[in-house]
């Protein structure tokens, strides 16, 4: 049986040219976010009001998350017919080419209002793309391996996804470092995106040399891909899959959220700790992230998936409230606890083991990126808003609401069930 083999030099291949193009995808994606505030004083024009200037440019960020389901949905109706590889290959393309156009774009001061016009289009390109790009390579990785190694696959894609949030952070406070502000608005905040295009275009190049997945070309073989369209079938048979893969994407995109994106920001309003420490901070948590989502999609192969999500949510509950509430009094401890609640937020590397078995392999790639990529449309952009408004009344909120989407996460993790394996 090809699922008792254990992993070969071509599995690891894979897993490392899928989780390097993912990192890159990922830098792509984010690095937008890092020069928000130069992008807001280049591509609008100068009397507008400040909050007005900052609100249009996150509304603009805010864009590649909104496309994001339309571009997974289209992404995986072809995944699911023509091949995994082939989407995989696409929407590594589709980020690098807007990427590399961001850092060629003229300004406002060149163009007028066609900058920011042009600006929204290329981050709408870049949503579609990040869209299929992740489902797509959880399904990828997951069905290149023997099923017994389904955890460390995914958990290892998801670790270089985390990896490029890590990347752009570093990346930007070179970049903030080396120049002063004057220069960066001059010119020096197009290199970020200049080498993520670059960087792109290289890792498409590499997964030219990936393979299809045996799943997917075994079942052309057998002549038994989705008889209609698959997004129809999943919606119409796999409704409890749907449902249990949203409210897991939901505890996902609340970790991601609110420890690592948001935090850094709170720390600042709240804990009045300077912006060189917790960006310092921010990036020692991001990494132990990333060990994180190996370590608990290891165990996840080695105990399952289910009681590793149930242990992990419950760990990652704890280690948030002890993390907001210890902060006040003892600051200096903001490193180790910073650094041990981004390992605990790792248990989101076993999250996808679980969705991609959750659906057939007929229609894996729909069932997967629809129920992602809505979910996290909903959620993610929900989270944010959500926890601000909490902040009004509590300066625990953060906490609060990770706790209860943790609650959410071990309910879930108790009904959802598998699939069966193609």
């Amino acid at each position: 049986m090809t699922d008792a083999r254990p992993l070969t030099g071509q599995d690891y291949k894979t897993l490392t040219l899928a989780a390097l193009g993912g990192a890159l995808e990922f830098y792509d994606f984010i690095i937008f976010v890092f020069f928000a505030n130069a992008i807001g004083q280049l591509f609008f024009p100068p009397e507008m009001p400040d909050w007005l200037r900052t609100l249009q440019t996150f509304g603009i960020f805010a864009a590649g998350y909104v496309v994001r389901p339309l571009g997974g949905i289209v992404m995986a109706h072809f995944g699911d017919l023509l091949g995994r590889k082939r989407m995989f290959t696409l929407s590594i393309l589709m980020m690098a080419l807007p990427t590399l156009a961001i850092g060629l774009l003229p300004t406002y001061a060149s163009i007028g209002l066609a900058a920011p016009l042009l600006l929204l289009l290329m981050r709408v390109f870049q949503g579609a793309a990040v869209g299929g790009e992740v489902p797509g390579a959880w399904v990828f990785v997951s069905e290149h391996v023997p099923a017994r190694h389904t955890g460390y696959a995914c958990g290892m894609l998801t670790a270089g996804l985390t990896f490029g949030i890590l990347l752009g952070s570093l990346v930007a406070t070179g970049i903030n470092t080396v120049y002063p502000p004057d220069e960066v608005l001059a010119g020096a905040w197009r290199w970020p995106f200049l080498l993520g295009g670059v960087f792109g275009l290289g890792a498409m190049y590499l997964r030219r040399w990936l393979h299809e997945t045996p799943v997917f070309a075994e079942m052309a073989q057998r002549k038994v891909l989705a008889a209609e369209m698959p997004l129809k079938s999943v919606l119409r048979n796999h409704r409890g899959a749907v449902a249990g893969a949203m409210l897991l994407t939901w505890m996902l995109s609340a970790g991601i959220v609110v420890v690592i994106l948001m935090t850094p920001a709170l720390l600042q309003k709240i804990y009045h700790i300077d912006a060189r420490t917790t960006l310092v901070a921010n990036s020692v948590a991001t990494l132990c992230l990333a060990v994180g989502c190996i370590f608990y999609g290891v165990l996840a192969d080695r105990l399952g998936p289910k009681p590793v999500l149930l242990v992990g949510s419950a760990l990652l509950a704890v280690c948030t409230y002890v993390f907001y509430t210890t902060l006040r009094a003892q600051p200096e401890l903001l490193l180790p606890l910073y650094g041990l609640t981004g390992f605990a937020v790792g248990v989101v590397g076993a999250v996808p083991c679980v969705l991609v078995q959750a659906f057939p392999a007929q229609v894996r790639f729909s069932g997967l990126s629809f129920s992602y990529n809505v979910s996290y449309a909903i959620f993610g952009g929900l989270t944010p808003v959500v926890v601000t408004l909490m902040l009004k009344n509590d300066p625990l909120g953060p906490a609060y609401y990770v706790i209860g989407v943790c609650l959410v996460g071990i309910a879930t993790a108790l009904f959802i069930r598998s699939a069966q394996r193609a």
